[in-house]
C-alpha cells in the first residue's frame, strides 16, 4: 500500500502539498498510479494520480471511513531531552506502535526549555504512513507540569519514577482486562534527572499511582518506548 497524507471531505480528496511534491520530484510518480490517502482520523480513500503540471490529485474509486483505531488510548506525557535526537526516535517508536498521544512535559529538572513540535508532528505523521496507521497520534506542545496535572484523571493516570525508597507498582500488576477496556491511559515519563520529590508528591496527592518498569534505571526516550510497547503487546 503506497499510503499518503491528505484531507477527505465529503467524498473530496486534496492530497498535502509537500506530499504533493515528495511524490513529483522524489517518488517520480506517474498518472494513473494507485495510491492510498489518510485524513489520519479514521478515512481511508482509494484512486489513481492525476497529473496537472506540478499539480497532483486523486481520481476517487473508493474512500473508507471510521476506520476501527486501537482500543486502549495510550496518552504519553514525557519531558523532552536535551539531545532532540532521543525525543524525536521516541515519537517514531511509540507512533509505530499505537501511541494515541503524546504531550511534552516542562518539569523541574527539563533542560530543554523549547521544542520544533511541527518538526515532531511530522515526524509522527511520517511513521503513521510507514506503520498504515490511520489514525494519528495528537502531538501536544511543551506543557507546564503544573498546568498538566490539573486535569489528570487520576483513576487511569500512571507516573514512571526512578526514587525505590517510595511505593511503586510493577508495571506488569496492570495487565488487568479492565485496562484493555479503558478508554485513555496516560503515563508521566520524567526527565534525565527524574521527576522531583515535590513533583511526586504532588502526583501523590492527586491519586497518581507510581509504577516501576523494572530494576534497571532506563533512559527518559526508553522508559518511553518501553511503555509503548507494553500497551502494544496488551492489545494484541
Amino acid at each position: 500500500m503506497k499510503l499518503f497524507y491528505g484531507k477527505i471531505d465529503d467524498g473530496q480528496v486534496m492530497i498535502d502539498t509537500e506530499e504533493q511534491t515528495h511524490i513529483v520530484k522524489v517518488l517520480r510518480m506517474r498518472s494513473g498510479e494507485e495510491i492510498f490517502v489518510t485524513d489520519g482520523k479514521g478515512n481511508l480513500a482509494k484512486g489513481n494520480l492525476v497529473f496537472e503540471g506540478k499539480k497532483v490529485s486523486l481520481d476517487v474509486l473508493e474512500i473508507k471511513e471510521n476506520l476501527p483505531n486501537f482500543s486502549t488510548k495510550l496518552h504519553i506525557a514525557i519531558a523532552p531531552t536535551k539531545n532532540i535526537d532521543r525525543i524525536e526516535f521516541f515519537v517514531e517508536k511509540a507512533t509505530e506502535m499505537g501511541i494515541a498521544e503524546i504531550t511534552f512535559l516542562q518539569t523541574e529538572q527539563t533542560e530543554r526549555k523549547n521544542i520544533n513540535i511541527e518538526k515532531l508532528r511530522k515526524q509522527s505523521i511520517a511513521a503513521s504512513k510507514q506503520s498504515l496507521r490511520f489514525h494519528f497520534p495528537v502531538v501536544n506542545d511543551l506543557t507546564k507540569f503544573s498546568d498538566f496535572i490539573k486535569e489528570v484523571d487520576s483513576e487511569n493516570t500512571y507516573v514512571a519514577h526512578c526514587n525505590e525508597n517510595l511505593e511503586r507498582i510493577d508495571l506488569k500488576m496492570l495487565r488487568q482486562p479492565q485496562h484493555a477496556k479503558n478508554e485513555k491511559i496516560t503515563f508521566l515519563i520524567g526527565p534525565e534527572g527524574d521527576f522531583s520529590d515535590k513533583e511526586i508528591s504532588l502526583l501523590a496527592e492527586k491519586g497518581v499511582k507510581a509504577v516501576s518498569l523494572g530494576r534497571q534505571r532506563l533512559r527518559t526516550e526508553t522508559a518511553g518506548v518501553f511503555v509503548a510497547a507494553w500497551n502494544y503487546e496488551m492489545m494484541m
